[in-house]
């Protein structure tokens, strides 16, 4: 399972600025935790200020296989760097490599991936993520 971190700042407003509304929310993991919230004046509100962070992290062992599947398919020597930030295009890969980079993440993983998510996925982490993911939603069926 992915671990999942994200936290939203917002603050709303009435018309003559005065802050009705501050809030901070945390997600650790499938539910939404509300860390802090607070109210001020009443009124009618407009929102000034929202901020909204996701930061979904696959496991370590994940996005190394991720690594070694991509280094295997695109035959690149030992001392070249992929990272997590790794896109695909720049390693070298063209639309038939990142097709056999899913198909053989869809092998070592046992998942299935629609053909609109491979589309999406142009960086190693992009795999990672969309794999956890995936995993996370056939363990609940």
């Amino acid at each position: 399972m992915a671990s999942a971190s994200a936290t939203s700042l917002c603050r709303f407003q009435t018309f003559q600025n005065q802050p009705i509304k501050t809030c901070q929310v945390t997600k650790t993991s499938s539910s939404i935790k509300l860390v802090s919230n607070g109210w001020a004046n009443s009124g009618f509100s407009s929102l000034r200020i929202s901020r909204l962070q996701i930061c979904c992290a696959a496991k370590p062992e994940t996005v190394q296989k991720v690594v070694e599947i991509v280094r295997k398919q695109l035959a690149l020597p030992p001392e070249s760097e992929v990272s997590p930030d790794s896109k695909f295009a720049l390693l070298g890969a063209d639309s038939l490599d990142t097709v056999e980079i899913v198909m053989n993440l869809e092998e070592e993983f046992d998942i299935s991936v629609e053909e609109e998510s491979s589309e999406n996925i142009s960086t190693v982490q992009e795999a990672a993520d969309l794999i956890e993911k995936l995993i996370e939603k056939k363990s609940a069926a």
